[in-house]
């Protein structure tokens, strides 16, 4: 494997440091620079340090980081690379570490000759999350000297010293949030780990390590490290891992008009595409124009291939994007020196420049791979023209359904009890198991915001199944009419006729099982509903406790058990389900075994009331595992959902998808 040249220079000094502005606007409005003090926000203090960690590995120097929790929520990233200079800055009149640490905007990825590429968040780093933390540490390892500063909230607390010897190179940052700033301070340990696997993955030959240090003991801490020399080929098949593959991974990485371009492709035989787009190692969920440089020379270099070789029939359309889509699952990265950020979260590239170079990169790579791979150009180009018929197929029913949905006009499907407002953002729409239930429902409920669709039965699984097929079904039919925001390429979000969708089934199996049916529905075709917070699982009680007039209703056993104690004044009572108010004692529990065993007012009290009902909201916290788990769970495959029930069984409860 050839070695890459070091960009950047190895002139990286005080001169290479730019001053923009200070730090005092960071504490008054956090949410402007890392998008809010929830534990995203948290999270993305981690993000902003290891991006100068990998900003040095882009660049050529060190190859190593590691990441520790520490006790008293204390984070340290530590990298081997050229160390953050201490030299003294010409413009501020501080040595360039405190400059870097304590003013806004200044750094190395903005004077030009620092860094060729890099990443950061919102071009903001570390300094940010300085102004954020309640103490920080900067220990920098350069010039055969370790260099420490410390800050408080921003400030720092001494002058720049030497305090050892060291022939490393390197920074190691310590921080530990404010939690004036951050009300819960809590690191999720699964979210930093994945987030740390995908920088591996885009950054081939880097290692990344983990550790869990917050235990003294060394055996209970946890750690896990990184190191994918295939780079983002390697992403791609822990992507497509548990899948049937349609062909071998396509990949490239080439450079054209000053962008370093990396795209790594397979197509796999599900119906959902995975697309992850990067720029400068920074995930574009929103896109850009990277993504739409890449998508129209993929569809004009998959026709013309087929039309060359005879692969469509002459009287047949072009494929379309979206037939070329269909089970596509692709990585593209691309490196450039000055990336411009759109909309509202800057999760979408504006440079219409990588547009071009990722669009001539990809047309002439896999018409090249094409040529040499014919087999699999075949399979490709036959997995898009299924697509297509399926498409036309699809079509015919959707409009079927939009003309129905349009022909009945405001009394929408038969079975649905709407509500009176038409004001979508206070409408809310509880999908029922059972016409129990759905009749339960439809009297307890309060009829100006609450409408009640019953379903009947299990809905068909759309994990393989296409929308043609999907509409046959009746019950999903009536669902989507009653939702109003049409199915795939029609379905419009801004068109939701309610924005809170509560799936509301028993808490037994069949009710499990009726959920992961329906979640699957609204992953897979109104991904976008979730994504706005729409979609809701309503969690009814599980007991009833009355001794007396005094009634309380309890979700788990464990909290039955604590209510217990507390009705019978910490009395150790054997108390059995079922026993009257004359029982041991004098507590009756009633355990629900399904929503149809409530009466109306019981079911408005403890499960559609929000002033005293509980309900947990569908997220999609990372939509890569998301895909997985719903593959695994609803697809055709049984060994994998086999292991994943026995691995679970014991501690499945709800699942945020």
């Amino acid at each position: 494997m050839a070695k890459k040249k070091q960009t950047g220079g190895g002139n990286y000094s005080a001169k290479s440091i730019q001053v923009l502005e200070g730090l005092e606007p960071v504490r008054k409005r956090p949410g402007m620079y890392i998008g809010g003090t929830s534990l995203e926000g948290l999270h993305h203090l981690i993000w902003e340090v290891v991006s100068n960690s990998i900003d040095e590995a882009m660049a050529g120097y060190g190859k190593y980081i590691e990441v520790r929790l520490l006790p008293n929520n204390q984070i340290s990233v530590r990298d081997e690379g050229r160390g953050i200079p201490v030299d003294k800055h010409p413009q501020t009149g501080l040595s360039a570490l405190e400059t870097v640490m304590t003013k806004l905007h200044a750094g190395g990825k903005f004077g030009g000759e620092g860094y060729k590429v890099s990443g950061g968040l919102h071009g903001v780093g570390v300094s940010v999350v300085n102004a954020l933390s309640v103490w920080m540490r900067a220990e920098i390892c350069q010039k055969g000297k370790v260099y420490v500063q410390d800050y408080k909230r921003g400030i720092a607390q001494s002058k720049i010293k030497a305090i050892d010897k060291t022939e490393r190179t390197g920074t190691t940052i310590f921080f530990e949030p404010d939690p004036e700033i951050f009300k819960e301070i809590t690191w999720n340990w699964k979210l930093i780990a994945e987030y740390l696997r995908k920088q591996a993955y885009l950054t081939k030959g880097i290692h990344i390590k983990l550790i869990d240090a917050r235990e003294e003991d060394e055996k209970n801490q946890r750690q896990v490290g990184f190191c994918f020399d295939g780079g983002i080929r390697s992403f791609v098949e822990f992507l497509n891992r548990g899948k049937e593959p349609v062909n071998n991974i396509f990949y490239v990485e080439k450079e054209k008009d000053d962008l370093l371009v990396e795209i790594a492709l397979q197509y796999q035989d599900g119906l959902k595409e995975n697309v992850f787009s990067f720029a400068n190692n920074i995930n574009t969920p929103g896109g850009g124009m990277h993504e739409s440089g890449f998508r129209t020379a993929l569809t004009r270099t998959i026709n013309n291939y087929a039309r060359k070789n005879s692969l469509l029939k002459e009287k047949e359309d072009n494929l379309t994007a979206d037939d070329v889509r269909e089970g596509l699952t692709a990585v593209i990265s691309v490196k450039l020196k000055d990336p411009q950020f759109e909309g509202q979260t800057k999760d979408k590239l504006g440079n219409a420049e990588a547009r071009t170079a990722v669009s001539a990169v990809t047309s002439e790579s896999l018409t090249e791979y094409f040529e040499e791979n014919p087999q699999d150009a075949k399979m490709i180009v036959a997995k898009g023209a299924l697509s297509a018929r399926a498409r036309l197929a699809a079509k015919a029913a959707k409009d079927a359904v939009v003309r129905k949905g349009a022909l009945e006009g405001m009394t929408l499907p038969g079975k649905l009890a709407d509500c009176s407002s038409r004001d979508a953002s206070q409408s809310e729409l509880y999908i029922v198991e059972g016409d129990s239930a759905g009749g339960s429902a439809k009297q307890g409920r309060d009829r100006k915001f609450q409408a009640i669709l019953p379903l009947r039965g299990k809905i068909l699984n759309v994990e393989k199944a296409r929308i043609d097929r999907m509409l046959s079904s009746a019950e999903i039919k009536s669902l989507v009419i009653a939702m109003g925001t049409g199915i795939g390429d029609q379905m419009d979000a801004d068109q939701a006729r309610y924005h809170r969708i509560i799936i509301m089934t028993d808490a037994d199996v069949d009710g499990s099982h009726i959920r992961t049916l329906l979640l699957t529905l609204f992953y897979r075709h109104f991904e976008e509903l979730i994504r706005r917070g729409y979609i809701y699982i309503a969690q009814p009680p599980l007991f009833q406790l009355r001794k007396n007039k005094d009634i309380r209703y309890v979700f788990s056993d464990e909290e039955k058990e604590e209510v217990l104690k507390k009705m019978l004044g910490n009395k150790k009572v054997e108390i059995k389900e079922g026993e009257g108010a004359s029982g041991a004692g004098g507590v009756n529990i009633q355990r629900y075994k399904g929503l149809g065993e409530m009466n109306p007012e019981q079911l408005w009290d403890t499960t559609m009331n929000p002033e005293t009902r509980v309900m947990q909201q569908v997220t999609i916290e990372d939509a890569q595992r998301a895909d997985q788990i719903f593959d695994v769970l609803m697809g055709s495959e049984v060994e994998p959902r086999k292991r994943f029930i026995q691995a679970h069984a014991k501690s499945v409860g709800y699942l945020d998808v």
